[in-house]
């Protein structure tokens, strides 16, 4: 399969990347891993007249901490992120979460920009950022906007960005005092989308019970899904195995997946429930253990 023409564009900077989009409009369509466009491109599902190679913009790739928490430049490859010491220790739950997505290859390539403004209701980094309440940065030759991921993320392959906009960083909070965070999905095969990922994250008070608790569901609906109900119940709570078996219940009431040709929507949920009960009790057991150590 061969993609559609189109007229191929190199920007040397960021300011000449949202000059062409400026000029372009919705004609133009951004480049960046090629991870998920390529294939697109080549099923002729995607059919811009201009694409804009992102690859040479240098200063969208990086990894820094700032304001209490990591930044990462839309360029940024998913194999740095996966390979970042800083990571590991500051966003466990991305380190763990990053490591499902595709293969090498594609992580190679990949970047952290693309997949998020993919919007892939199936993959792993929107997942991430609903979970941790992260942000989204949004810049177009006049303005520059950011997002939480409940605006950002409209539907199916669809988001909150404008033709001119194009997405120039994430940013993720660091991990609170005596929190564990697990990320945990099922898929056909290793590689594969999910047809359910979970992200956990549990934070316990000083005297055991859970202060806060962050549960994002991913291939259960058209964009991530927190669990609020589910999260509400555990604040307050000491950790057990019969409570995490009812916010695993909850959960499964709570999300509403449709049934496709990968698995059926009760397939869905009760591997959601499944998934909450090991993710909630795996994370208590982290701060359990760094406790004793």
């Amino acid at each position: 399969m061969k993609p559609p023409r189109f007229q191929y564009h190199v920007p040397e900077s960021l300011d000449e990347a949202l000059g062409l989009l400026a000029e372009l409009g919705a004609d133009a369509k951004p480049l960046a891993g090629g991870q998920s466009l390529v294939p697109l491109l080549n099923m002729r599902l995607a059919r811009p007249g201009h694409l804009l190679d992102l690859n040479r913009v240098a200063e969208l790739d990086y990894l820094t901490e700032r304001d209490g928490g990591l930044a990462l430049g839309a360029m940024t490859r998913q194999r740095a992120v996966e390979r970042s010491a800083l990571i590991r220790d500051r966003c466990p739950l991305l380190a763990q979460a990053i490591r499902y997505v595709g293969h090498l290859p594609i992580r190679t390539r990949g970047t952290i920009g693309g997949s998020v403004a993919h919007a892939d209701p199936a993959a792993e980094l929107p997942g991430v950022l609903a979970a941790l309440d992260g942000r989204i940065t949004l810049q177009s030759r006049s303005s520059t906007r950011v997002l939480d991921p409940a605006d950002f993320f409209l539907g199916v392959l669809a988001s909150a960005a404008t033709p001119e906009e194009l997405v120039t960083e994430i940013w993720l909070p660091a991990v609170p005092e005596r929190t564990g965070q697990v990320w945990l999905e099922v898929a056909r095969r290793h590689g594969d989308y999910a047809l359910v990922g979970l992200g956990a994250s549990v934070t316990l008070d000083g005297d055991g019970t859970i202060s806060e608790a962050r549960l994002a569901l991913i291939g259960v609906g058209p964009v991530p899904v927190r669990a609020r109900r589910a999260e509400e119940r555990l604040r307050g709570e000491w950790p057990a195995t019969s409570l995490f078996r009812e916010a695993g219940r909850l959960v499964s009431a709570e999300i509403q997946p449709e049934t496709d040709v990968h698995a059926t929507s009760e397939y869905r949920r009760r591997v959601a429930a499944v998934l909450t009960e090991r993710a909630l009790a795996e994370a208590t057991r982290q701060i359990t253990r760094e406790t004793v150590e």
